[in-house]
């Protein structure tokens, strides 16, 4: 059974989300369909990844009551301009088919160009004309969370960012927390990378006869953070979200912890520097 966190503006969001990067088209449709018929009830979406229209159609084809679901979608870095970013939240609403996109990003802050303090004026005011029903940001680090507090007022409810095992992201969890913002991970399993293969992993699977993705995904849930793994296997897309009926110890936990990398990063994605449009 699906179990779920509470954000700082009191809405409920599940514990496990659905990653959609790739998945497009009707094939999308049918794979996030699939998804949310084994028991998602998150789906994390994008304007750059072409698929909103994809997850508003599997969302309506679903038999799944709207307000059972939570609708993710992300602002990139080309319309961070105020004006750029209220028509992009409104074109994202009228390309899922939707009345409202549940949670709204600001997928990476873009700090050279500096505009993600109008950018975030643009979600909270789409947030009050109900457009979106809660406001966050993706790989935001602490000084870009304090200045968006600084000068709207308004806190993010969720910072998505890379998370997994070889950058598990203590101190910006530590920092997300202390602001009530949950953190969110994506690539939450290293996509496939050698992580998949650490011995520590593999030992602690076997141990509790589960996947090492299961135990992975369960390490983030423990630490209170929300993964938000992709598959378009539907027996891993089961596997994915079968994450509450066991637990790691707390040995357990710091050993995984252990495998942190200073240079744990994929691709060396440093929001203090990283740009995406």
């Amino acid at each position: 059974m699906q179990e779920h966190y509470i954000l700082s503006d009191g809405f409920k969001i599940p514990k496990v989300g659905f990653g959609t990067y790739q998945l497009n088209g009707y094939d999308g449709v049918r794979r996030i369909e699939q998804a949310i018929s084994a028991g998602y009830r998150l789906l994390d979406s994008a304007v750059n990844y072409e698929n909103e229209g994809a997850v508003g159609r599997a969302v309506k084809n679903s038999g799944v009551s709207r307000d059972e679901l939570t609708v993710t979608s992300k602002l990139p870095g080309r319309y961070h301009g105020y004006q750029d970013a209220v028509n992009t939240i409104q074109e994202s609403v009228l390309r899922t088919g939707l009345d409202y996109i549940d949670l709204y990003l600001i997928h990476w802050p873009n700090p050279i160009e500096d505009k993600y303090v109008e950018a975030w004026q643009a979600l909270v005011d789409a947030q009050k004309a109900g457009l979106v029903r809660s406001i966050g940001v993706s790989n935001f680090l602490p000084e870009h969370i304090e200045r968006l507090e600084k000068e709207t007022g308004v806190l993010p409810v969720i910072n998505q960012v890379e998370l997994h095992p070889f950058f598990n992201q203590e101190t910006q969890r530590a920092f997300d927390a202390s602001k009530q913002i949950i953190t969110q991970a994506w690539s939450p399993l290293g996509r496939a990378s050698a992580v998949l293969k650490e011995q520590t992993i593999v030992d602690i699977a076997e141990k509790h006869k589960k996947s090492i993705a299961q135990v992975i995904l369960r390490w983030q849930v423990q630490l209170g953070v929300l993964p938000i793994p992709k598959s378009s296997s539907i027996v891993r897309q089961e596997e994915n979200l079968n994450l509450f009926d066991f637990s790691l110890s707390e040995e357990e936990m710091a050993a995984i912890n252990q495998l942190m990398k200073q240079d744990g990063r994929r691709k060396g994605q440093d929001p203090a520097v990283y740009q995406e449009f």
